[in-house]
């Protein structure tokens, strides 16, 4: 890429540090391993002595999304923001280096700007390019409404690019549009236009969608080691060699060396390794062990979460949401009619069936999912 070069080679002679822009929603501060594959490639520019400039979207994150459309998009208050930032900090410092970090809210630059700045703002975008986002065009080619704060949103991120003058922006392939209308915009206003690297969408536990914890098939950075590695455990044969490569940034030597192995050996490395980075070795190997012992010779985890109850008789399904065990009642609906729930390893094939809580119960859904009960007779 010839603008990359140049500017890395420029950045060498002129001994002055590029700037790197990556964007964060601040209404889901929860890090994941898809995150993981952008922060990698952050913290290699970190590492070669350039600047990352990690962007909070408080403001826009304050403001919402007023047509009510987006689920995602609610409104936050300063105190949720706050909260989030700090979530997001000790979270992306445990891949990126604080001391060549700048942590950045776009409030800082948004909120000073008054109608008219934003109508002379909005004058450099023509509806004819936002129209060429594949999403606004399906929706406009079907006759499904657009409403003109969705349009303002990327408009947005790509004034950050302009405030922060980034020199490089990062993102998923599925954020390509938005990136290049940073870069459009850097033009209009008399800037060198960012260079835009899009970098690879990891797959979830599901091997199919995107890792997203809204699709519950993520492994959090901050997930408990025996969490972490028990998920990791559950990926496909094929998939895990897309992590050794995207999140642990294997070379294809490497990876072809651990493909001589079996693959519940491989996978045990992959799970390993995985907890290592972000909890140590001790932990990785402790978790190894758990694994091992709880899985292969059938056993019940030494460490489980502790979920309080009333005493009260409740709905196996409400039981399951309320443990963490399914992200909804559909879903936990799913895993008892397959016979993947057990109470006390007693399975529980009726999904209108009612448990009264006792002190200590194991609850048990799928392979890898447990559950102490704690009965609070208070709640």
């Amino acid at each position: 890429m010839p603008e990359l070069r140049h500017k890395l080679e420029r950045s060498l002679k002129e001994h002055k540090p590029l700037r790197i822009k990556l964007g964060a929603d601040p209404s889901a501060p929860d890090i994941h391993l898809g995150h993981v594959v952008a922060l990698n490639k952050l913290r290699e520019f970190q590492d070669m002595g350039h600047t990352v400039v990690f962007i909070i979207g408080d403001f826009t994150g304050m403001i919402g999304d007023p047509s009510g459309r987006s689920q995602t998009r609610k409104a936050l208050s300063r105190e949720d923001v706050k909260a989030n930032a700090r979530s997001y900090e000790e979270q992306v410092f445990k891949i990126l280096d604080p001391e060549r970090t700048e942590v950045r809210f776009n409030s800082e630059w948004l909120a000073p700007k008054t109608f008219e700045d934003v109508i002379r703002l909005a004058a450099h975008v023509t509806v004819a390019q936002m129209l060429a986002r594949e999403d606004f065009s399906n929706r406009y080619a079907t006759n499904q409404p657009i409403s003109l704060v969705e349009f303002l949103y990327p408009l947005v991120q790509a004034y950050d690019s302009v405030a922060i003058q980034a020199d490089i922006e990062i993102g998923g392939t599925d954020q390509l549009f938005n990136l290049l209308l940073g870069r459009e915009l850097q033009k209009a206003m008399g800037q060198e236009p960012q260079v835009v690297l899009t970098l690879p969408l990891l797959e979830g536990l599901d091997g199919v969608q995107k890792m997203s914890k809204s699709l519950n098939n993520y492994v959090g950075v901050s997930d408990a080691p025996g969490q972490m590695f028990g998920k990791l455990m559950s990926v496909s044969d094929e998939l895990m060699w897309r992590y050794f490569a995207l999140v642990l940034c294997l070379s294809d030597d490497e990876i072809a060396a651990l493909k001589s192995k079996h693959p519940r050996e491989a996978k045990d490395e992959l799970g390993r390794r995985v907890v290592s980075r972000f909890h140590g070795s001790n932990a990785a190997q402790a978790a190894s062990e758990e694994f091992a012992r709880v899985f292969s010779e059938r056993q019940t985890p030494t460490d489980m979460p502790e979920i309080p109850v009333g005493a009260e008789a409740v709905g196996i399904l409400s039981l399951l949401v309320l443990a963490q065990l399914a992200p909804s009642n559909s879903e936990a609906r799913r895993l008892v009619q397959q016979g993947a729930v057990r109470m006390n390893d007693e399975r529980v094939l009726d999904p209108k069936a009612s448990i009264t809580p006792l002190d200590g119960m194991i609850l048990k859904a799928g392979k890898r999912g447990f559950a102490k009960l704690i009965v609070d007779p208070s709640r």
